[in-house]
């Protein structure tokens, strides 16, 4: 059994989680609610909301936790040709643009779109409502590709201190959420943070150079960059140095069908 959290009750410790064998791994309570305060303290003490719209609002502690060293994330040879590109689109003023914070409540609406590989999602308007007053805060951000003035990618997930915690992300074009994710990414490095959590186990992520780690191990790395400061300045940075080779180079970047994806399925 999981605890019921009333308005004023605290969380279980996160080892208190169900394990494998309980049928839920990870879920650690219900109830509560998703105020900026509720929302946190959670993610204070590595505990994140995940829930379907018929169901309470679940807490979740995974065992082992996804987790993403910003000094390790993966370009590939065909992802790096797509963002030099859009790095030099950036400088010139060309069709494609990436920023940051500037469409926050649009990406993550797209977020929750319907995906390929899913009747549902599950980031309801709660969600989306409880996310948007965090950004108003200043606590979540994000992440943005805009093609002729329209947004084409996106990413978003919350800053708390030296910690960021990935949420979902979409994509409309192809690698559109890949660019976001790395131009995201090198904004974090820059600024000192080391980790992005990203929960749950995908292989889109691990392609990307995500590694699983036990949870203990997880809230250990995490308390240590909470006690860092705050970013004050969220501007996309050039990830490429200007080459002679860019005075010729096109804009064109691979597109395909509309295609959502994010990292949590449905609970």
């Amino acid at each position: 059994m999981i605890p019921w959290l009333e308005p004023d009750s605290p969380f279980p410790h996160p080892s208190e989680a169900l394990t494998q064998t309980e049928g839920a791994p990870g879920l650690l309570a219900a109830g509560g609610d998703l105020s900026p305060a509720r929302l946190l303290d959670a993610y204070r003490q590595g505990i994140f909301p995940w829930f379907s719209g018929n169901q309470p609002i679940l807490w979740w502690s995974t065992d082992p936790r996804l987790v993403l060293r910003t000094a390790d994330f993966r370009i590939s040879r065909s992802l790096a040709k797509t963002l030099r590109k859009i790095d030099l689109s950036m400088r010139q003023g060309g069709p494609w643009q990436v920023r940051f914070d500037t469409a926050f409540r649009e990406v993550i609406t797209l977020c929750a779109a319907p995906r390929l590989d899913s009747d549902g999602t599950w980031i309801s308007s709660e969600i989306i409502d409880a996310y948007c007053a965090l950004h108003d805060l200043g606590y979540a951000h994000s992440s943005e590709l805009w093609l002729d003035g329209q947004l084409v990618g996106g990413a978003y997930g919350l800053c708390i201190g030296r910690m960021f915690y990935g949420e979902s992300m979409f994509t409309r074009v192809s690698d559109a959420s890949k660019v976001t994710l790395a131009y995201l990414v090198e904004f974090l490095r820059s600024e000192g943070v080391e980790w992005i959590d990203c929960q749950q186990e995908t292989s889109h992520l691990t392609s990307l150079g995500a590694r699983p780690v036990p949870r203990a191990e997880f809230i250990t790395l995490m308390k240590t960059a909470l006690s860092g400061p705050s970013i004050q300045s969220w501007q996309p940075r050039q990830l490429f140095a200007a080459t002679e080779r860019d005075k010729t180079a096109d804009f064109s970047v691979r597109s395909s069908e509309i295609n959502l994806i994010t990292p949590h399925g449905t609970p």
